[in-house]
């Protein structure tokens, strides 16, 4: 028996995806409302690396099929995308349903289907319908009620086949980079406050999508509602106390704000994230922490709202704490009220930054993850950027190294259920615009084709679900 070959259990799922926005192109075809990223990038794409915009992008809407038969190539098991909210209600109201945007996901849906791979159906992946923006955006609970409009006709078009819903894509993220970095249109500075409350929001939106689902839609379509979220590890610099104790509470902050909410038996954010933050509020001379609270009938209804917790995972972060750390960053912030320098953000590093691949602390943190909360997860994410070329064999040894991790940690315990690739193609990498190139297939995006070609690493995942092995030491090139 060769012992450096391990089996993939037939249960686990291999898969890939894409996300509305970064894929589809066809920003205003057939009735479809523009987005807050499609309103920003016409407005000038200076903040875009590249100057490009995904008027195009990867051409997803006219090209599904094919992607999809290239997914049923490989051998996929499962396919995450998400619903473009305005391609569905063009103002983000309910009160005007987009029928061609509901046939566009029917068939996809449907295609899928038709090769037997599961849909895993994101909800909301960071393109907001710009008309909503004018609410102030998630900062308005008004919000909550306009995304379970919008939830709504989605359980119901799409509920009889999709049986894996994800509610929101990285909510932290998304609040971090909208309201504090200013990396995410509409580039609002309420740093440390309107992130918080954005925040909050996003956690509402979840647990009603999960109460609504339950109520009304369950027992009928027996599917399952999760949510996504962004889970960097983060390893102190040196073994100092001071870069141990930054560590831990970054890891217990960036995860703990919705896990914890959701998965422990107190159902509240961490407790010690709001005495941290309450603490930072009252020295800079707020009269309340700026950290909303939980009410106890929202406590009651965010407590158990997941069937599983989908995680998308890069990079491993180092950290540290000196003196130096509390002029980094604005005041307030949440990277301020966690009082941790980042040796390197690959949120924020430049375009030719490649994530490092040290899958021992992507183990540490499934099985902390298990230790504390234990729930089903599902990785929805783990992908290396790089700036194009077929012969990707720095990809193929990351995917590698992370999913023998993932697999030491379910051999350990931990309840994680599947692995997918980001991403199937080449995307519009946000403020990176066609600069960094994730895709298992590479895409020509000067082509009015937009020709896909398989990279190694397309046919490298093709032998992973083909003859459900993994090496544990990567050794053969494709």
């Amino acid at each position: 028996m060769d012992n450096n070959v391990r089996q993939i259990p037939r249960d686990f799922m291999l898969g890939s995806g894409v996300s509305a926005f970064q894929y589809e192109g066809a920003w205003d075809e057939d009735g479809k409302g523009p987005s807050l990223w499609d309103d920003m990038l016409h407005g000038g794409a200076d903040f875009v690396v590249d100057g490009n915009n995904a008027d195009v992008a990867a051409d997803g809407y006219h090209r599904y099929q094919d992607d999809i038969r290239l997914a049923r190539d490989i051998g996929l098991d499962s396919f995450r995308l998400a619903i473009s909210w305005p391609r569905i209600l063009p103002t983000g109201y309910a009160n005007n349903i987009n029928r061609a945007g509901i046939a566009y996901y029917n068939n996809f849906i449907d295609e899928l289907l038709k090769y037997n791979i599961t849909p895993i159906v994101t909800i909301f992946h960071m393109d907001l319908p710009v008309k909503l923006q004018e609410y102030g955006s998630w900062t308005n609970p008004a919000t909550v009620d306009f995304f379970l409009d919008y939830v709504k006709v989605l359980f119901d078009n799409f509920g009889d086949r999709v049986k894996m819903w994800i509610t929101i894509n990285e909510p932290l993220v998304y609040c971090m980079y909208t309201y504090t970095n200013l990396e995410f249109p509409p580039f609002v500075d309420v740093s440390g406050v309107g992130d918080y409350i954005c925040m909050k929001n996003m956690l509402l939106a979840h647990a009603r999508a999960y109460r609504l689902y339950d109520e009304r839609y369950r027992e009928r379509q027996r599917g399952q509602v999760g949510l996504v979220l962004y889970y960097t590890r983060y390893e102190p610099l040196t073994d100092s106390t001071e870069d141990v104790e930054a560590a831990e509470d970054c890891n217990g902050f960036m995860g703990g704000m919705y896990l914890n909410p959701i998965f422990s038996k107190s159902g509240d954010f961490p407790a010690a994230t709001k005495l941290r933050v309450a603490a930072k509020s009252a020295e800079q001379g707020y009269p309340r922490s700026r950290l909303p609270t939980l009410s106890e009938s929202e406590i009651s209804m965010i407590k158990g709202s997941a069937d599983f917790v989908g995680l998308n995972l890069y990079s491993t972060v180092f950290v540290y704490r000196n003196s130096s750390v509390r002029t980094l960053y604005p005041v307030p912030s949440v990277r301020d009220d966690v009082d941790a320098g980042l040796a390197v953000d690959p949120m924020t590093a430049d375009v030719a930054y490649q994530f490092k691949s040290r899958p021992q602390s992507t183990y540490k943190l499934l099985m902390n993850i298990k230790e504390q909360y234990d729930p089903p997860v599902l990785i929805t994410e783990n992908g290396y950027a790089n700036q194009g070329g077929l012969d990707d064999y720095d990809r193929i040894e990351y995917i590698n190294d992370y999913l023998n991790a993932v697999l030491d940690a379910k051999e350990a315990g931990c309840d994680v259920r599947g692995y997918h690739v980001w991403s199937f193609v080449d995307l519009f990498e946000w403020k990176y615009g066609y600069l960094r190139r994730f895709g298992l297939y590479e895409v020509d995006f000067s082509s009015p084709n937009r020709t896909r070609t398989a990279r190694k690493s397309a046919n490298y995942f093709k032998d992973l679900t083909t003859t459900r092995t993994l090496f544990r030491k990567h050794t053969t090139l494709y």
